[in-house]
C-alpha cells in the first residue's frame, strides 16, 4: 500500500499535541515522524525573462555565439566551468554559490525548458508557467494550487484544524499569484513585508453581515481573515524561534539582500515547526533589452548583479538548511516565464525568447544536468530561438511523483494532461510510488534525420526503450508544427516520415521524448 494511501486510512492518535495516524512499531513510528516532518518545496520566480546563455553558458558553442552576441557574451576566461561537463557548460562568474553547490552534488541543471507555441508577453507567458495550461488555454487554477487541493479537498472550510493547524502554502515578498490558487480561492498566506513577517491582511471586521449575496461575500472574506489571524499566530510562533544560523545571506544593498531576507524567513519557518508545503518568493528584474552588460567588461552589469543576487541567496539558504539539521525535507527550483533570443539585440541586451535552463537544489535532487548544451544554428536569425529540449510540465510531473509522492492517476489530474516524468529527484524517499529511471544517452545518437538538410520530405528514425514515445517538429520560434508520433510502443526502432513541403526553408527542430529520455536535432530545409 502506498505510504501516503497508508497514512490517510490508519486510525487517528494525538503524539505530542500533533494528529497522526495509529503507529505500533518501530517502523510505524518511523512513518509518523516523516509524516510530521513533510516534504517542502521552494518555489523562487524571476521575474522578467531571464538570458539563459548567459546564465548557463555552452561553452562548446562559444565560437558561434560570439558571432551572434559579441555585444552581451561573456568573456570565455571568466565563465565559472562545471566540473563533470568536461570543460564544455559553465555558470555566469558572478553564479560561484551555484557552483559550490554544483561541486558539493547539490545542484541539477535542467536544460531548455519551454512548452510548444511560446507566448512571449510578459503576463501571458507567467499565467502559463504558473498555471500549467497550454499556449491556447486558460486556467483559473495554478498547478500547486490544484496540487494542495487534491491533498486539502475540503480548504479553506475547517481549517486551520489538528491535522493541519499551519498555512498550506506561503508567499513571502508579494501576493500570491494565480499559482497558487484554486478555482478563485488563495491557498496561501501571503507575507507582504518581509520586513514584518506578521503583515498579513488588513481587517474587514467593522461592517454588519447582511442577508443578500453581498453579505455571503463579505461572509466568506471574514472567513478567510479568521484562518489569516490565526495562522499569523502559528507563523509568530515559528518566527519567534529565530534559529537562521547561516551568516552567508546578503544584506544591506548587497545584490539579492530581498530574495535572501525572503528565504531566510522561510528557513526560519520551516526550523520553527511549520507543516507548510510549499513556499514562494522572487525576484524582479530579468527584462534585460537593454544595458544588461558593462560595455567594457561582459562579466559585470545588471544582469550579472541579478544573477550574484540569486546564486548567494539560494546557496545561503541551502547553507542555513544544513546547519539546521533540514536539508533532506527541503528542495528548491528556479523558473522565469520565457529565457531570451540566441542574437542580442543593438541596445546590449536580449529580447523575449522561449527555451531556458532551469535550477533545481538540494540533497535530494539528482545532481548533474538533464539534457545538453542548446545547438546554436550556424544561420541564427534575429528570431531564431533555442530548441525546446522539456516541457516545463515534466518538470512539475517530477515533482508530484518523486518528492510529493503522488500516483500517476492524481498527477494526470493536477496536470489536466500526462507528461511524463524525469529524473530529477531522489524517488527512494516515495516507497516505490512514482519511481522511475531515466537515461538521458548523452553521447549515444537515439535520433536521426535523413536526408538532411531536405528540400520537402525526410524520414525521422528513433530508437524507443519501451513505453510512451512523442516526436514533434518545432519551428525557429518554438511553434509547434506537427506531432508525428505519441504513442505507447514496446523497445524497438522506427521510422516516421515528415513533410514539411508548403513551409519556407529555414531552421526547424524534431524533438524526442521516450520515458525521461530526450534528445532534439535540428533540421535544415533549404529550397
Amino acid at each position: 500500500m502506498k505510504r501516503r494511501t497508508f497514512l490517510r486510512s490508519a486510525g487517528a492518535v494525538t503524539v505530542g499535541g500533533m494528529a497522526v495516524r495509529g503507529f505500533s512499531n518501530p517502523l510505524m513510528s518511523a512513518l509518523a515522524k516523516s509524516a510530521a516532518e513533510d516534504r517542502v518545496l521552494v518555489v523562487i520566480q524571476l521575474f522578467g525573462g531571464n538570458d539563459g546563455l548567459n546564465t548557463v553558458i555552452p561553452i562548446d558553442q562559444y565560437s558561434l555565439l560570439s558571432q551572434f552576441r559579441s555585444n552581451v557574451l561573456i568573456d570565455q576566461a571568466d565563465v565559472l566551468v562545471l566540473s563533470g561537463t568536461n570543460g564544455a557548460t559553465g555558470l555566469h562568474p558572478a553564479m560561484t554559490g551555484m557552483q559550490d553547490l554544483w561541486n558539493d552534488g547539490k545542484l541539477n541543471i535542467v536544460q531548455g525548458v519551454s512548452y510548444p507555441d511560446p507566448n512571449f508577453s510578459h503576463f501571458r507567458a507567467t499565467d502559463i508557467w504558473e498555471t500549467g495550461a497550454d499556449s491556447n488555454q486558460v486556467l483559473d487554477s495554478g498547478w500547486t494550487g490544484r496540487y494542495l487541493n487534491n491533498e486539502f479537498p475540503n480548504y479553506p472550510n475547517g481549517f486551520p484544524n489538528v491535522d493541519m493547524p499551519d498555512p498550506l502554502a506561503i508567499r513571502v515578498g508579494g501576493s500570491a499569484g494565480p499559482a497558487l490558487h484554486h478555482m478563485g480561492i488563495s491557498m496561501a498566506v501571503a507575507i507582504n513585508n518581509t520586513d514584518d513577517p506578521l503583515s498579513l491582511v488588513g481587517n474587514v471586521y467593522q461592517d454588519p453581515v447582511t442577508a443578500d449575496c453581498k453579505g455571503a461575500k463579505l461572509d466568506f472574506l471574514r472567513t478567510v481573515q479568521r484562518q489569516a489571524d490565526e495562522y499569523g499566530d502559528v507563523i509568530e510562533a515559528a518566527a519567534q524561534s529565530g534559529c537562521n544560523l547561516s551568516t552567508l545571506y546578503p544584506t544591506g544593498n548587497a545584490p539579492g539582500a530581498e530574495l535572501a531576507q525572503a528565504l531566510k524567513i522561510v528557513a526560519q519557518l520551516i526550523c520553527g515547526g511549520l507543516k507548510t508545503k510549499i513556499y514562494w518568493v522572487s525576484e524582479q528584474g530579468f527584462d534585460t533589452h537593454a544595458q544588461q552588460v558593462n560595455t567594457n567588461d561582459h562579466s559585470v552589469g545588471v544582469h550579472a548583479n541579478l544573477l550574484k543576487g540569486v546564486s548567494d541567496s539560494i546557496h545561503a539558504f541551502q547553507d542555513d538548511l544544513n546547519l539546521l539539521g533540514l536539508e533532506d525535507r527541503v528542495i528548491g527550483m528556479s523558473f522565469s516565464e520565457f529565457g531570451r533570443r540566441i542574437m542580442s539585440n543593438g541596445s546590449g541586451g536580449t529580447d523575449h525568447g522561449s527555451a531556458l535552463p532551469m535550477f533545481f537544489f538540494g540533497t535530494q535532487i539528482l545532481p548533474g544536468m538533464l539534457g545538453t548544451n542548446p545547438v546554436i544554428p550556424a544561420n541564427t536569425g534575429v528570431n531564431t530561438n533555442l530548441a525546446m529540449q522539456y516541457d516545463f510540465r515534466s518538470i512539475y510531473a517530477s515533482v508530484l511523483t518523486d518528492w510529493f509522492c503522488l500516483p500517476p492517476a492524481e498527477v494526470d489530474t493536477i496536470l489536466l494532461n500526462t507528461y511524463q516524468p524525469l529524473a530529477l529527484v531522489d524517488p527512494a524517499g516515495c516507497l516505490g510510488i512514482g519511481i522511475h529511471e531515466a537515461n538521458q544517452a548523452s553521447g549515444t545518437s537515439v535520433l536521426e534525420i535523413y536526408p538532411n538538410p531536405f528540400t520537402e520530405n525526410t524520414a525521422v528514425t528513433f530508437t524507443s526503450n519501451g513505453g510512451r514515445a512523442m516526436v514533434q517538429v518545432f519551428n525557429e520560434q518554438g511553434q509547434l508544427l506537427t506531432t508525428l508520433k505519441n504513442e505507447t510502443m514496446p523497445a524497438g526502432k522506427y521510422t516516421v516520415d515528415c513533410n514539411l513541403g508548403p513551409l519556407p526553408a529555414g531552421v526547424y527542430y524534431c524533438r524526442l521524448q521516450n520515458e525521461g529520455l530526450q534528445q532534439v536535432k535540428s533540421m535544415l530545409k533549404v529550397r
